[in-house]
């Protein structure tokens, strides 16, 4: 039953996340670059719960982009099923404890998620190269993200661990018996 409270609070929170992105973020912006947090939303979910929840939302979340914002359907399911499995090789491999730990991951996920969305969008759409305006979103949309995890930090830490508990339970003595 609890898992099926923490799947809906997660569709929930993708509601809102693009809420946000349709409505605030295309007010409040910085020169005219959105944070992207449905690549923050998928890392954690792939930090806390699994690698196949992680990837499993991000290619439902992904394609649900896709298909209200119009553009190729799979380019985002591919990228955010990528950090979906990123979150998880994150979670072998770091700490969860420090916040700046956490905001490399961000930085790390936001530059894949970015730079793997152009290299497909390139093939698919022919699309001229233009490095230096690309470098210049990927930084700002970078930093833009790292400020919202500073600030999410605490809150996504304390329901990361009652998810993570809930999904991974404490199995250290089940190993040994």
């Amino acid at each position: 039953m609890k898992k099926t409270v923490i799947n809906i609070s997660i569709f929930i929170t993708f509601l809102l996340i693009y809420y946000l992105q349709a409505n605030l973020f295309t007010t409040f912006n910085i020169a005219g670059v959105m944070p992207n947090l449905f690549v923050i939303l998928v890392l954690f979910i792939g930090l806390y719960m699994s690698k196949l929840m992680g990837v499993a939302y991000g290619i439902i979340f992904g394609l649900l982009l896709d298909l209200i914002i119009g553009k190729k359907v799979g380019v985002s399911a591919i990228m955010l099923g990528t950090i979906g499995f990123l979150g998880e090789m994150f979670d072998k491999n770091f700490s969860k404890e420090s916040r700046m730990t956490i905001m490399i991951m961000v930085l790390i996920s936001t530059i894949i998620y970015e730079v793997g969305s152009y290299v497909i969008n390139y093939f698919l759409y022919s699309l001229e190269l233009e490095i230096i305006p690309f470098i210049k979103i990927l930084l700002i949309e970078s930093l833009f993200n790292i400020m919202l995890t500073i600030i999410l930090f605490p809150l996504i830490q304390n329901l990361g661990y009652e998810i993570e508990e809930e999904y991974k339970g404490n199995k250290i003595l089940t190993r040994y018996f």
